[in-house]
Formats: structure tokens, C-alpha cells, sequence
């Protein structure tokens, strides 16, 4: 982190220089009160230095420039302070309530010194099968791809297609082709067929790619927020009902014993009103006690939104004013829901 300890000074004066006007105009379109809207950012990885194959996912100091903009433009809140502000109508002007998804140990390692550093709180949804070793089937797509020594691989026998893989382009590209095709099959075919292009590439995916228990108790040690993600992140659309309710209880259940406090904020997986979850599961949720949940539908959250849908958006784009644009025009969007 010490580069970034140099770049910090640069940085906050780069913040505002050319956009300090954003502060102002989200001050105008998110006001206090009962006409406040909260902005909920979500992120996944925050990589330690910039990912050779997706070289526009955020790393740490790409993430640092963006906390400092946050910083600098919003009022940030835990999140479950932002649900209560809002309703009870007494929002601060800008609100902003930062997340990520997921349970990557860089949110550990690299995220929350960042943030640490700037004061700023986030909070966690994490799928608890994959604490302490385990990995995500898209992660093991990802790196069993990336990895491989071969130049071309044939997955013709698992349904997905032949794939050129000698360039980087050819290996992101058969990546976002595969897991496009295994995003909505049932849970226990996408680890199959996950664990059978791991062999057919002849790699040995990583092992530490999620946080530890141990990390994540230090995270709560540290205020931050956990909520959560399910056990296994499946497709709770794709589920019978039964099933999608054990995973949520499951996943509420292990964290509460990890981090020997109540876990009441929920992410559903994936997060797409009407395709990844449903009206019942936001009953689902409302009947098992959570105080609120969150998709991933982009749009600011208002008096009127329910709060067991609460959007989230974050901008991809690069310059300060870009950004700040994308995050203005975001106050506006109504978001989708899954119950009318």
C-alpha cells in the first residue's frame, strides 16, 4: 500500500479539479429529508493491481481515486443507518451507502485498508459456502481459462463450443462465453461442469481467492456491515421454494455464528428483479426477519421504494465528471422491481 500512501495527496487534489460542480448538483437532485434519495454503490473485487484480461475492473488504486471522489462529493453511511434515514425521512443531503458482494478476500486485504484510511464504512454480503478455501463456479471458469498452458480447448463434450485461448482476448472472450452459458442452469450442473473444464484445462484453480472466517470477524472487529448472500449464490428464480429458503437461512445462520451478531441486510444473488428473484422471495425475506435487502437494479433508492428492494448502481466510467454524471443521472432512474 505504500505507493498509494504516495498517490493519496495527488489524488485529493485531482478529486474535485474539473468537476467541482458534482458536489453541488447531487447536493440539488438528492436533498435532506423526506425528498432525499440514497445512492448504494455495489462492487465485487477490488484486485490488489490491474487484472491483465479485464483490465476496467477496479484495483486498488482505481478504488482509492473513486473512495476519494465518494468522499468528497456524498455523506456516507452504514447501510442499515441509510435504510432507517430514509425511512423515517430524515436522510442526510448526498447519502451513499457503499457494498460489495460476494466474499473476496481482497475486499479484506485491499478494500478495507482503503477505506479505513478515508473513514469510510461498507458493508459485506457474503455466500458463506465459499469461506475458507472454496470458490465461485464462474472464478474457477475464470482462472482455470486464464491459466491454462493450452492454446485451444475443447469443451464440446460438457455442451459449451471450442474455444482459441493462446491470447488474452481469446481467453477473455471464452470466458464470457462460458459462463454466459452456464449463468441459469441449476446449481449443482454449473459446479459439475465448472469442475470438468478445470480438467479439461489442467489447472489447478486457487484455493484463496475468498475470505478466511477469520477475516471476515475481523471485518465486523472493524464496524463494517455483513449481510447476506445465501450459502451457495444460487439463482433463487431457479429454485423451488423451498430450496431458495434453506439458502438464505443457511447463509444468515453461518454468518450469525462467525460473527456472533445479527445479520438482518440481504443481497440476492445476482440481484435482477423478475429474473433472478421474484415477488416471492422478497416475501421470503420480509417473513425470515431481514430488515431490508438489495438488487441490483440500478436507480436511487426514495421515500416510496420498498426497502426490501433497494437499488444499486456504480459508474464504470473513468474521469471524475463522468462518473459524477453517471451518479446524477442515476438519482433520477426509477428502478425495476419485482413487486409491482
Amino acid at each position: 500500500m505504500a505507493n498509494l500512501d504516495l498517490a493519496t495527496a495527488a489524488d485529493e487534489v485531482r478529486t474535485t479539479h474539473g468537476a467541482g460542480w458534482v458536489r453541488p448538483l447531487l447536493g440539488a437532485l438528492s436533498p435532506a429529508g423526506r425528498r432525499g434519495r440514497l445512492t448504494i454503490l455495489i462492487f465485487h473485487r477490488v484486485h490488489a493491481v490491474p487484472d491483465e484480461l479485464f483490465p476496467n475492473q477496479i484495483y486498488a488504486s482505481t478504488f482509492l481515486e473513486r473512495m476519494l471522489w465518494v468522499r468528497s462529493w456524498f455523506n456516507v453511511l452504514p447501510l442499515a443507518e441509510a435504510v432507517e434515514a430514509l425511512a423515517r425521512g430524515s436522510l442526510p443531503a448526498r447519502a451513499l451507502a457503499i457494498t460489495f458482494d460476494d466474499g473476496y478476500a481482497d475486499n479484506a486485504t485491499v478494500a478495507v485498508p482503503i477505506l479505513q484510511r478515508l473513514g469510510l464504512h461498507a458493508t459485506y454480503f457474503i455466500a458463506t459456502a465459499f469461506l475458507d478455501g472454496g470458490r465461485m463456479w464462474n472464478d474457477t471458469i475464470i482462472e482455470c481459462i486464464r491459466r491454462t498452458k493450452k492454446s485451444y480447448l475443447d469443451l464440446t463434450g460438457e455442451g459449451l463450443g471450442t474455444y482459441r485461448v493462446a491470447s488474452s482476448d481469446e481467453r477473455k472472450a471464452a470466458i464470457n462465453a462460458v459462463i454466459a452459458q452456464l449463468k441459469y442452469l441449476p446449481p449443482h450442473e454449473r459446479e459439475r461442469r465448472a469442475e470438468s473444464i478445470a480438467a479439461l484445462s489442467a489447472v489447478f484453480p486457487p484455493k484463496d481467492l475468498m475470505m478466511t472466517r477469520e477475516q471476515l470477524r475481523s471485518l465486523a472487529a472493524a464496524g463494517m456491515g455483513i449481510g447476506g448472500h445465501t450459502a451457495t449464490h444460487p439463482i433463487l428464480a431457479a429454485l423451488e421454494e423451498s430450496a431458495a429458503r434453506r439458502e438464505i437461512v443457511e447463509g444468515r445462520d453461518v454468518l450469525e455464528g462467525i460473527v456472533r451478531q445479527p445479520v438482518r441486510l440481504f443481497a440476492y444473488p445476482n440481484g435482477k428483479p423478475n429474473v433472478d428473484y421474484s415477488a416471492v422471495h422478497v416475501r421470503m425475506i420480509k417473513a425470515l426477519g431481514f430488515a431490508a435487502a438489495v438488487s441490483t437494479a440500478p436507480g436511487a433508492a426514495r421515500a416510496e421504494t420498498s426497502s426490501f428492494e433497494l437499488p444499486r448502481f456504480t459508474p464504470w466510467d473513468r474521469t471524475p465528471a463522468r462518473w459524477g454524471i453517471r451518479l446524477a443521472r442515476n438519482l433520477f432512474k426509477p428502478a425495476d422491481t419485482a413487486v409491482a
